[in-house]
């Protein structure tokens, strides 16, 4: 599926306004389930650091929407949020500047050059190394601009059909995506590799999760990506299957997955 043009055409009509860009940000809250996990793992890690002056990397940031949420957290954090994509920097910017977040800026970085050495305390890509051929080139990015003690927090689709592609020839949901998924094993030996310690890789998408995600992403963005007319029915699909949605996303996230089609990974710089 051509994924990029559905999000560019979603994107083209929340920017318009800034209560709609917050009201798009609080609907990918609600629906992605990735981002149910990636808040928790966030809460969790922020319990005792809201207090203090720390600098985050939202590496291939997109939308914005990470960077939203950890920049209402903490006003005492600096968030640099990057992307490849001039069009998502441009309108995020005018966004936050708009909203008065000014501990949030966002850039347009190459992720497999761009390290700005030992800066960060947390560093989050969400969704992205799967997309770029020199992955390893990216984490060891990543890994030279941790702090002592910092974070990284990883989130990629596994080998577990994590893009819907149930054998090593079919082609990912999304188009963006020049790999299927990562296996356990191979992205904890990637992280070893370079130098992370304390590594956690937990199974995310299970059997409810994988679920909620064709219910409330897969199918309605196929639907868009068939016809543009069909957008203006979203609320009415979403009215009707959210609430099976929720309650799926409530169980993937509080209950531990033997498999499942994505990993959520913390790794640590010691």
């Amino acid at each position: 599926m051509k994924y990029t043009p559905v999000k560019t055409r979603l994107g083209c009509f929340f920017k318009k306004y800034t209560f709609l860009r917050v009201v798009f940000y609080k609907i990918l809250d609600l629906i992605l389930l990735r981002a149910w996990h990636i808040h928790k793992e966030i809460n969790v890690w922020a319990k005792d650091k809201k207090e203090k002056s720390l600098h985050i990397l939202d590496a291939g940031a997109g939308f914005g929407q990470y960077a939203y949420f950890l920049g209402n957290i903490s006003k005492k954090w600096n968030i640099l949020a990057v992307d490849n994509k001039t069009e998502y920097v441009c309108s995020c910017n005018a966004f936050f500047n708009q909203h008065k977040n000014q501990n949030i800026l966002y850039r347009t970085e190459d992720l497999t050059t761009f390290q700005e050495v030992e800066n960060f305390d947390l560093v989050l890509s969400v969704d992205v190394i799967e997309q770029i051929t020199e992955d390893e080139t990216v984490l060891r990015n990543f890994y030279n601009s941790l702090k002592r003690n910092g974070m990284l927090l990883l989130a990629v689709p596994s080998d577990k059909t994590g893009s819907d592609a149930n054998n090593p020839n079919d082609k990912c949901f999304c188009d963006e995506q020049i790999r299927n998924g990562y296996s356990l094993q191979e992205i904890t030996k990637k992280l070893k590799k370079i130098g992370y310690k304390d590594i956690e890789v937990k199974y995310t998408y299970g059997k409810s999760g994988e679920t909620s995600w064709r219910l409330s992403m897969k199918y309605p963005m196929m639907a868009v990506g068939t016809s543009r007319y069909l957008f203006s029915l979203l609320p009415f699909y979403y009215l009707i299957t959210y609430p099976i949605c929720f309650i799926l996303n409530m169980i993937d996230t509080h209950t531990k997955n033997l498999e499942g089609n994505g990993l959520l990974i913390t790794a640590w710089k010691r």
